[in-house]
């Protein structure tokens, strides 16, 4: 049941924090919390690096609806195919490291080999190359085909494998991190993941055009060695067996238990839906947004705003600065009022600033100050959105829930970055961008509206039980 705001406020008196089996000091706590950011630090630089793909691809020639499906679409088809299993795999896992941790160790691996191989793409086309000339029809095959092959091959593997490292420890996290204190994780969580953004985008992205190598070799040793340490030092508690332990379902009833579970009350549905619409607005605008900033795009688009590829890192890197500052001081308010009240309050932020960046941006100074306001609102949402689950979803099937709301956003993650290519290739204006995530994130904020009227009717902070559950 959740708590009222007053009880939530004294628990931070206290000296102790359970979760499961798991109990803490505060100390205790603060060491778990210190090597959970550690790893979460390295995963959001490495999160960082598929950034680069679309320009990767764009110096070879792709079109825009090609960028599109490459850096988004074929990840959520990636999801679509098996995410649902890693939530409910995860889930009745039970090993000597936990039910996670074992998912994060071996899915380490081929990741950074992938991360590697994007970063060699153009010493590994050569080597393509000079393998096919010989068997293939006289004038052999383009280098810039061969380079777009393999950046669609490597970035499939790096999706593949780097969804279970990221679905994974989003349910770690809700193991581990009492919910009475989530909302304060998180905040540090977001924060360091701004802070990661900043330097990544200050330092590293301008030097793409040069030393690719290096920066995606150097992200995934960072990786490697800081999930590593998370393996080994964070304890995952005693779980009871699986439902029906011994038996193993086959696919179509697998498939029908989960819908059935997952995707019959409306009231899932809408939190599905907040995150459906957010995404579908947010991921197109990431990936084509530097276009609109910078020379890259053809003669034949509208004007862009003329700033260099390391410039735009530049002013990309201080719009995380204020997020930092929002995701350090609103976690608190998250546990005192609840991840859905913070949570409304982003949604309508974000939407009036992508509405206004299309009317206010026409320089490279009024596309900062837009910048760092919408990247404000976004971060309280963002805050508010990650809480929001542990708050809504039962702990049991945590993974499996969270795991649908990724397959739900998933399918429109397949039509929308190419519908929004497909777009700007026939309108040839990057400036509609903002039209797009504005009117994706309005839809997101009607949704997420009714969610919170449908949450009171569900108790709200007083007797608030998942539903589908055994006491609901």
């Amino acid at each position: 049941m959740a708590e009222n705001v007053k009880t939530r406020k004294s628990l931070w008196s206290s000296n102790e924090f359970t979760v499961g089996t798991l109990r803490y000091t505060r100390g205790a706590l603060i060491t778990v919390v210190f090597w959970m950011l550690w790893a979460d630090l390295s995963l959001q630089i490495m999160e960082n690096l598929p950034n680069i793909i679309p320009l990767q691809l764009k110096w070879l020639g792709a079109s825009d609806r090609l960028i599109g499906f490459v850096k988004d679409s074929l990840q959520a088809i990636l999801t679509l195919c098996y995410v649902p299993v890693i939530g409910m795999q995860s889930d009745r896992h039970r090993g000597p490291l936990g039910r996670r941790r074992p998912f994060l160790l071996f899915c380490s691996i081929p990741v950074c080999l992938f991360l590697v191989c994007l970063g060699f793409v153009e010493p590994l086309t050569r080597a393509v190359q000079a393998f096919l000339t010989p068997i293939v029809a006289v004038g052999g095959v383009a280098p810039a085909t061969i380079g777009i092959v393999l950046i669609t091959i490597f970035a499939a593997g790096f999706f593949f494998f780097n969804n279970y490292i990221l679905q994974v420890y989003q349910y770690l996290i809700a193991d581990v991190v009492p919910k009475e204190v989530m909302g304060t994780f998180v905040g540090l969580y977001r924060a360091i993941g701004a802070v990661a953004a900043f330097a990544f985008n200050r330092w590293l992205f301008g030097y793409a055009e040069t030393h690719v190598s290096w920066i995606y070799t150097g992200g995934a040793v960072l990786y490697a060695f800081a999930f590593a340490l998370l393996v080994w030092r964070v304890k995952e508690g005693e779980y009871p067996p699986p439902s029906r332990a011994g038996e193993r379902p086959g696919p179509v009833k697998f498939v029908k238990q989960y819908a059935r579970e997952c995707y019959t009350h409306s009231f899932y549905l809408k939190i599905f839906s907040v995150a459906l619409f957010h995404w579908a607005s947010w991921v197109p605008f990431t990936t084509f947004v530097v276009f609109y900033a910078t020379k890259t795009a053809g003669p034949e688009y509208a004007p862009s705003l003329g700033v260099s590829v390391a410039e735009f890192g530049r002013i990309k890197a201080w719009t995380f600065l204020p997020a930092v500052v929002i995701f350090a001081s609103f976690g608190p308010l998250v546990d005192r009022f609840h991840a859905l009240r913070v949570l409304l309050v982003g949604i309508v932020g974000v939407a009036v600033t992508f509405f206004a960046g299309f009317f206010w941006v026409h320089t490279p100074d009024q596309f900062l100050a837009w910048w760092i306001v919408n990247q404000a609102m976004l971060a309280v949402f963002a805050l508010a959105y990650l809480a929001m689950f542990p708050a809504l979803f039962p702990r049991e099937k945590y993974g499996q829930f969270f795991s649908a709301n990724q397959l739900y956003f998933s399918l429109g993650l397949v039509v929308a970055p190419f519908l929004c290519g497909w777009l700007m290739d026939t309108i040839k204006d990057y400036r509609y961008l903002y039209i797009w995530s504005g009117t994706c994130s309005t839809l997101a904020m009607v949704t997420a509206f009714s969610l919170y009227r449908h949450w009171k009717r569900l108790g709200g902070d007083d007797h608030y039980v998942p539903p589908g559950t055994a006491d609901s």
